[in-house]
């Protein structure tokens, strides 16, 4: 395998570690069920798509061509992902879910 093809999986590999672990950080330490509520949605997200990149880099080098697999499992990532977001959002918002003085946007208060 060439060089730069190692080199370009290596990266999405590390940036999709990057992502996941700045997404796994965020749901911990972020005070409040909204604002945690980005860290699985967008860090995340582009996390695994990065991975699921570096994977299709991969195979599709090695002869055996691009994966439909791999495609549509990039594809159900990025549809569902921010629509469950969405919904979760939504029926928070529809409970009143607690949030700190300090959040901004609160819905319900104005």
């Amino acid at each position: 395998m060439a060089f730069w093809i190692e080199a370009l999986v290596a990266f999405f590999l590390l940036v999709g570690c990057i992502f996941a672990l700045i997404g796994a950080i965020g749901l911990y330490r972020l005070p409040d069920f909204f604002t945690r509520l980005h860290g699985p949605t967008k860090a995340t997200t582009l996390g695994v798509g990065s991975m699921v990149a570096a994977s299709m880099i991969f195979f599709g080098n090695l002869g055996n061509g691009l994966s439909l697999h791999e495609l549509l499992i990039t594809l159900f990532l990025f549809i569902t992902a921010p629509v469950s977001a969405h919904m979760l959002a939504k029926s928070a918002m529809q409970q009143k879910v607690k949030l700190l003085d300090r959040t901004r946007g609160r819905p319900w208060d104005s």
